[in-house]
């Protein structure tokens, strides 16, 4: 690695001071001056007509300021993708929990007291709440007209939907010719898996607040796409996004569940209604309930294999339950590009399948379709090594993908450490040695392609007059350590320490356009967003040193926060001296940086026929240990190692964290998560019933970060956010196999299912 002042150091967060001592704002910590509360009042049937809302008792109860239905709001659909949703329900409800009415009122007590009054009366109609059900021919159709509805601009190329169908989107990715490739193939291995719907149980509820003053709308909440809620918020209120503000607050935890709309509208609209500030907090249940979950998918592949255990041909078909609205599109496009894992295997076919249900929504999830996907294939993989007699570690060895090799969207793989993670982490379990009774070991590789889909970052650095830097971002801090690592970014270029960077995040009125922060993007766009506007700002900062010492500006630089020169050592002027004539005799110092925007998404056709090459391909290797008891089906995950081709290591505490963190969400997602529906009602909808793993259950985590940089990345930096999710189930259903000889299915791994398997397999 190269002799970096900062870079690769394990510095402490820099906004961990504002978090430990319980002041950093989180979205329910907000309060203004005469603010009201606003609350909710959702359909309790999943499908049905809406024939009557009075709302005349709650609009004269003491202390509501405003009461909303869907005569009070724009009329227009809105949604990130396809434009498919009102902000209170018109006609018709589509699931359990969807907006009917909402209050303001002096406070949340009186507010609920208000949604009480409030008079609906429903004509229930026939539901489907499976994907399954839905594709029948006769069934209810979730939304009457898909023709009705219009896709946004950004997402018209790549959305395919079905006419007189629940079919919101259904399209293929196919190289090669499949069928004469499995026809030629030794073997052919056909397997059918499924994956439940589980939350993304993040810590802070839903949190908004929307004040109008002077016809500008400000609206503080915990997105994790600032500039995205601006945009379609403006649209459906129609104001110019000049006078729609949307400052983040610090997010206590995202994982793709806090991407899209959830509050904002319905705060917003009563703000308008009561001229008074609103703020919306979601409770638990209603997190539950009507936010949004994962897309489920059941995955049906076919993989044709030579005896030798070479992979010759795949063909999956995903079938993807995206509830009542269309949030589901990005994690049904993102299957077709990773849906063959990380294998060399030319002839390949993904369809993937979309449908709506009478259900809670289902949205992006720490993956956006990957853990699905890696679920089916990695422990079909194992299936395969286990029919031909090969190990699973010697099976992987021969199919993954190397540099050079042809991945799934027609690029030439680039900087790619999967073999070494593969490698590492078997060694790390012992995967050679002999096991106990009971005991067993598993494997998955997995790959996550990069987010290239509108994906631009910006950023600014400006120089104050001290010489210390103010770094302004658009992306949002999740709780991921992105401030951090941007701080240490911009430290490194201009030569300061990073406790003289400060950072400003995710304000659409004080920072640069940012895509967002989501799909393990951030490091890498807006991470050299800050790099080339830090560079940009320090290079002007030369350039005005080369005016006061009549030097050359590149024979200057900055060593300890001092301008010296590489010929005339007797120069040194101080960054203040130099910064104060900056200031005082010309303009400050703003560098500005832009990065992405480049590439196709999904990519069909190939890219074979002469599109760019896109950087930032993720990859990782994940191992478990397991022991299972017998008598009870219950499963002890003994050890896990998760290493991750991370580029450059720009924080070794950060990637600890974020690849530990997530490994601990995987287990959540491989043995317990799952929510649960009867008629479509959610009927685990706290943290009583939704179980997540304990603190007793967190095995021995190894976390190994492999560094095979990237050139398009900051200090050849890659993102690792999301993959240490998604290995886990499927590396745990293949230690369950090593153990017992059963092969489960479905998620997720609780005990009631292993026994039933052992049972079966006893019976047998």
């Amino acid at each position: 690695m190269a002799n970096y002042r900062v870079i690769g150091k394990p510095v402490e967060r820099v906004d961990g001071p504002e978090m430990l001592t319980g002041q950093a704002v989180y979205g329910p910590d907000v309060k203004l001056p005469g603010m009201l509360w606003g609350k909710i009042l959702r359909s309790p049937i999943p499908h049905g007509k809406v024939l009557r809302v009075d709302v005349d008792k709650a609009r004269n109860h003491p202390g509501v300021k405003a009461v909303i239905a869907a005569k009070d709001v724009p009329a227009r659909r809105y949604g990130y993708a396809v434009e498919d949703e009102h902000i209170f329900a018109i006609e018709k409800v589509r699931f359990v929990g969807q907006p009917v009415a909402a209050v303001a009122a002096v406070d949340e007590d009186t507010a609920e007291e208000a949604l009480s009054l409030i008079d609906v009366e429903y004509e229930e109609m026939p539901a489907v709440f499976t994907a399954e059900e839905a594709m029948r021919d006769g069934a209810p159709l979730v939304h009457d007209n898909l023709a009705d509805l219009k896709a946004r601009s950004v997402y018209l190329a790549s959305w395919y939907p079905v006419q007189g169908t629940n079919i919101i989107h259904r399209a293929s990715n196919e190289r090669g010719d499949v069928e004469t490739a499995l026809k030629k193939a030794d073997y052919v291995f056909e397997d059918e898996f499924h994956a439940s719907q589980i939350h993304h149980s993040y810590m802070e509820p839903h949190a908004t607040t929307a004040a109008v003053v002077g016809g500008m709308v400000t609206v503080w909440t915990c997105s994790q796409e600032v500039f995205e809620l601006r945009t379609v918020m403006a649209s459906l209120f129609g104001v110019p996004e000049s006078k729609m503000r949307i400052i983040c607050t610090k997010v206590g935890g995202g994982f793709g569940g806090k991407i899209e709309p959830r509050l904002e509208p319905v705060a917003i609209a009563l703000a308008l209604k009561s001229h008074r500030p609103v703020k919306m907090v979601m409770t638990r249940s209603e997190e539950f309930t009507a936010a949004a979950g994962s897309t489920p998918a059941t995955v049906k592949l076919r993989t044709g294999a030579m005896k030798d255990g070479t992979l010759v041909a795949r063909d999956i078909d995903f079938l993807c339950d995206t509830g009542a609205y269309a949030e589901g599109l990005a994690p049904s496009n993102r299957a077709m590009k990773d849906g063959i894992g990380p294998y060399n295997i030319y002839d390949i076919r993904v369809t993937s399948t979309l449908v709506y249900t009478h259900k809670m929504r289902g949205t992006q999830l720490r993956g956006l379709g990957v853990p699905e996907g890696a679920w089916a294939i990695e422990s079909q993989v194992d299936m395969i090594a286990h029919r031909l007699g090969i190990d699973p570690l010697q099976l992987r060895l021969k199919n993954i993908l190397r540099e050079g090799d042809l991945n799934a969207i027609g690029d030439r793989v680039q900087s790619i450490g999967l073999e070494e993670c593969l490698v590492k982490v078997a060694a790390e379990i012992d995967w050679a040695k002999t096991k106990p009774k009971n005991v067993g070991r598993g494997l998955a590789v997995i790959a996550k392609s990069p987010t290239t889909h509108s994906s631009i970052s910006g950023a600014h650095v400006l120089f104050n007059e001290d010489g210390s830097a103010q770094v302004m971002v658009g992306a949002s801090e999740l709780g991921q350590g992105m401030c951090g690592v941007m701080s240490q970014i911009a430290a490194e270029v201009l030569g300061i320490g990073v406790d003289a960077v400060g950072i400003i995040c995710a304000d659409t009125a004080a920072t640069p356009y940012d895509r967002g922060t989501f799909s393990s993007r951030v490091t890498f766009y807006t991470g050299m967003a800050v790099k080339k506007a830090a560079e940009d700002a320090k290079q002007q900062l030369l350039e005005m040193a080369s005016k006061m010492s009549e030097i050359p500006a590149n024979d200057l630089l900055v060593e300890n926060e001092r301008i010296v020169s590489a010929t005339r050592p007797e120069l040194s002027l101080s960054l203040r001296q130099v910064l104060e004539a900056a200031h005082n005799r010309e303009k400050p110092i703003l560098g500005r940086g832009w990065y992405g925007g480049k590439g196709d998404y999904p990519a069909l056709p190939h890219k074979a026929q002469g599109k760019e090459y896109v950087p930032g391909w993720k990859y990782a290797a994940q191992a478990v240990e397991v022991e299972i008891d017998e008598d009870t089906g219950m499963v002890k995950i003994r050890k896990i190692a998760s290493a991750h081709d991370v580029g450059t290591t720009l924080n070794p505490t950060s990637v600890r964290g974020q690849i530990t963190g997530g490994v601990v969400m995987g287990i959540g997602y491989a043995m317990h998560e799952r929510l649960q529906f009867e008629d479509g009602r959610v009927i685990n909808p706290s943290f009583m019933d939704y179980k997540l793993p304990s603190s007793q259950e967190i095995p021995e985590i190894v976390a190994i970060p492999v560094e095979v940089p990237l050139p398009e990345g900051p200090f050849g930096a890659k993102g690792i956010g999301e993959l240490a999710v998604v290995g886990i189930a499927p590396a745990v259903g293949n230690a369950i196999y090593d153990a017992l000889k059963v092969r489960i299915k479905d998620l997720p791994l609780f005990p009631e299912r292993v026994l039933t398997a052992i049972e079966e397999r006893k019976a047998k």
